[in-house]
C-alpha cells in the first residue's frame, strides 16, 4: 500500500515537492492544500508585470488544479487552509475559505512549505489603507494592477530597499510612473557592502528613482507617506517591501517547534520535532555552509533544492543536507549585480579574519564593441586565502563569474585554485584571463607581501589630512577630473620623476581601475620606495563610492569630477 502525503502550500517548494514525488511513484496518493488562489505561478517575475516584460497576468500562472491533475496526476485544492495538524492522529484541520467549512484529512506524511508573510509593522499608521499592498502573490499583481488602473495612480512609494522593493522600483519607473524608495537603514541590497552598492545607489537615481536612505516611514494617509524625518511624499498607491516573516502560526499552535531565527527547525531530513511531519522553503530555519549559524534564506533556489532533496528522502534515496551559501543576483537598470557567500559584513559580524581583493577588469576584451568594467569584489580569509565570497556588478552579465566563486566555495576552494583555474575564453565572451582569474592573482599578491592597500571607503580621510595621492594616470585624465590635493605624475614619467615622491611618508597611489597603479607600485618598490600603498579600485570606484552621497546629501565632493566612462 503507498503511503498518503499531503502537502501545505505550493509554489516553489510544495508543488516541486509534489511533482518530484509523482514522478517517483506514479500511485502514491497526493493531496496539496493552498490557502492561495493560485498553487503555482512565477513569484520571481511578480514585479515584471509592472515593466510590461510580462505582457499578461495569467502569463505568471503555470498550473492550475486542473492541469496539475491533468499533467502530474497531483489533487489540488486553493482556496484551502490547513488551520491545525493532529499530528497524534496523523490528521489535518483543512478549513474551506469560500465555504468556512471545516474537515479532517489524514496522512502518512506531511510536508509544510506555507511560505512567508509580508512584513507590515504596526508602527506605521496607516499600513491597512486600501491604496496600501505587498506583493507575493498572482492576486497581488491583480489587486495592484486594478488600483492603479481605477486610481490612475502615478506617484507610488515603495518600502523596502531588498530585492522586491528595488524590483518593484525599477519596473514601475519604466511605466513612467514617479517612484520614491524608501529604506531605513544606510543602503538598499545588504547581500552587497556599502563600497559595491554605491553603484546601484547611482543607477536608480541616474534614472529617476526617487531613493531615500536612513529615514523611515511613520504614517500613510489617504494620499501621502510621513517619514520619520518630516518629509512627505505624494503616494496613491504604497508597496510594503520591507521584508518577510515565516508564515507559521498554525504550525506553532500544533506543536512545531520553531528555531532561533523564528523559523521552522528541521532535522538534516528536514523533518521538524513532530513524528512524519516535515517542512521546506521560505518558512524553515536553513544553516550556513560557512559559518555553521542558523539563518533564513526566502529565495526559490535554494526551496526548489529542498523539495528534491525531501522527495528522494521520503522515497528512501537519503539527501545531504548541507546548507547554503546564498546566492543572489538582480536587475538594476543598466546594471546587473550578484552576490555569493559572505560579504565583510557578515565576517566582521562573525570575527572572522578576511582581505578583500577588488579587481575591474573589463568583462571581455575591450576591442569588442560590447566590453564594460566589471567591478569585482572577492572576499577570502586571512591568512590561509580560502575564499569566503564575491560581488559583482557590470553592464554586462556577472552571474556566470559569481556562480564561479559559488561552486568554488561549495568545493572549498582557495585563492590558488582561483589563480590556476581554466575556463572558456573567446573575445566576445571574456578575457583570456577571466575576472575570477584576475581577483584571485590579486588576492594572492596581497596574501603575499606584494604591497598593502586602502579600500575607497578611506580616501575621504585621506584626503582631509592631507595625505600624499599620488595620481599615475594620463595629464588629460587628471585635468578632467582628479581627487583634490593630488598629484600627477604619469605611469610612463614615474622613473624621471622620482625626487617628487617622497620617501619619508606614505604615498597613496591610484590610476583608473588600479591596473597601472600596481605597476608603478611595482617599479617604485624597485627603487627603495617602501611606504607606497595601493588605493583599491582607483578612481573610478571612488567616483561611483563618492557619487550618490554628494549628490543627494549636498557635501563637499573630494574630487574635481567622476568619471564613470
Amino acid at each position: 500500500m503507498h503511503k498518503k502525503y499531503i502537502v501545505v502550500g505550493g509554489v516553489a517548494g510544495g508543488a516541486s515537492v509534489a511533482a518530484r514525488l509523482r514522478r517517483i511513484d506514479e500511485q502514491v496518493p497526493i493531496q496539496i492544500y493552498d490557502k492561495g488562489y493560485d498553487v503555482s505561478f512565477s513569484n520571481c517575475c511578480l514585479p515584471n508585470y509592472f515593466s510590461g516584460e510580462v505582457a499578461e497576468i495569467e502569463n505568471l500562472i503555470f498550473y492550475n488544479p486542473m492541469s496539475l491533475k491533468q499533467t502530474y496526476n497531483l489533487d489540488v485544492k486553493v482556496r484551502h487552509e490547513v488551520i491545525k495538524i493532529l499530528s497524534d492522529q496523523h490528521k489535518v484541520v483543512v478549513k474551506n475559505l469560500e465555504t468556512g467549512e471545516e474537515f479532517e484529512d489524514s496522512y502518512d506524511a506531511l510536508i509544510l512549505s506555507p511560505g512567508a508573510k509580508a512584513i507590515l509593522p504596526r508602527s506605521i499608521k496607516g499600513n491597512d489603507s486600501p491604496h496600501v499592498f505587498s506583493l507575493k502573490n498572482v492576486s497581488d499583481v491583480r489587486s495592484i494592477d486594478q488600483h492603479l488602473t481605477v486610481e490612475q495612480a502615478e506617484e507610488i512609494v515603495v518600502v523596502g530597499g531588498g530585492f522586491i522593493g528595488v524590483e518593484v522600483a525599477e519596473c514601475f519607473k519604466k511605466t513612467g510612473k514617479t517612484v520614491h524608495l524608501v529604506e531605513a537603514s544606510s543602503q538598499i541590497m545588504t547581500p552587497f557592502d556599502e563600497d559595491m552598492v554605491q553603484m546601484l545607489h547611482k543607477e536608480l537615481l541616474d534614472n529617476g528613482v526617487d531613493l531615500i536612505l536612513e529615514d523611515a516611514v511613520e504614517e500613510i494617509t489617504k494620499d501621502t507617506v510621513r517619514l520619520a524625518s518630516g518629509k512627505t511624499l505624494p503616494a496613491q498607491a504604497v508597496i510594503m517591501a520591507i521584508g518577510v516573516a515565516p508564515d507559521v502560526d498554525f504550525a506553532v499552535e500544533s506543536g512545531i517547534q520553531l528555531g532561533e531565527t523564528g523559523a521552522i527547525a528541521v532535522d538534516a531530513t528536514y523533518q521538524t520535532n513532530l513524528p512524519d511531519v516535515y517542512a521546506i522553503g521560505d518558512a524553515i530555519e536553513v544553516t550556513n555552509r560557512q559559518t555553521g549559524k542558523k539563518m533564513r534564506l526566502p529565495l526559490a533556489g535554494p526551496a526548489q533544492k529542498q523539495a528534491r532533496n525531501l522527495a528522494d528522502a521520503l522515497a528512501g534515496q537519503p539527501q545531504a543536507n548541507r546548507g547554503v551559501i546564498g546566492s543572489s543576483c538582480i536587475r538594476v537598470f543598466g546594471l546587473n549585480a550578484a552576490a555569493t557567500g559572505l560579504n565583510e559584513k557578515s565576517c566582521q559580524a562573525q570575527g572572522i579574519d578576511y582581505r578583500v581583493a577588488l579587481v575591474i577588469p573589463n568583462d571581455r576584451v575591450g576591442l569588442m564593441p560590447e566590453a564594460s568594467p566589471m567591478h569585482f569584489k572577492l572576499v577570502y580569509e586571512y591568512p590561509t586565502g580560502k575564499v569566503l565570497g564575491a560581488q559583482a556588478i557590470s553592464k554586462g552579465n556577472p552571474v556566470k563569474n559569481i556562480n564561479v566563486i559559488a561552486t568554488i566555495i561549495s568545493m572549498g576552494g582557495y585563492l590558488e585554485d582561483l589563480k590556476d583555474l581554466e575556463l572558456c575564453y573567446a573575445p566576445a565572451f571574456s578575457t583570456a584571463k577571466d575576472v575570477v582569474n584576475f581577483a584571485g592573482i590579486v588576492g594572492l599578491n596581497y596574501l603575499h607581501g606584494a604591497y598593502e592597500q586602502v579600500p575607497v571607503t578611506s580616501v575621504r580621510s585621506l584626503v582631509e589630512n592631507g595625505e600624499f595621492i599620488l595620481d599615475v594616470r594620463g595629464k588629460a585624465a587628471f585635468e578632467a577630473s582628479h581627487i583634490k590635493g593630488a598629484v600627477n605624475i604619469p605611469l610612463d614619467e614615474i622613473r624621471e620623476r622620482l625626487d617628487e615622491i617622497p620617501k619619508d611618508r606614505p604615498v597613496y597611489i591610484h590610476c583608473r581601475t588600479s591596473w597601472n597603479s600596481y605597476y608603478a607600485i611595482c617599479a617604485l618598490k624597485g627603487y627603495g620606495y617602501d611606504n607606497i600603498i595601493n588605493i583599491q579600485g582607483s578612481f573610478l570606484m571612488l567616483s561611483y563610492y563618492e557619487y550618490f552621497k554628494d549628490q543627494t546629501t549636498g557635501r563637499e565632493p573630494i574630487v574635481t569630477g567622476y568619471n564613470f566612462n
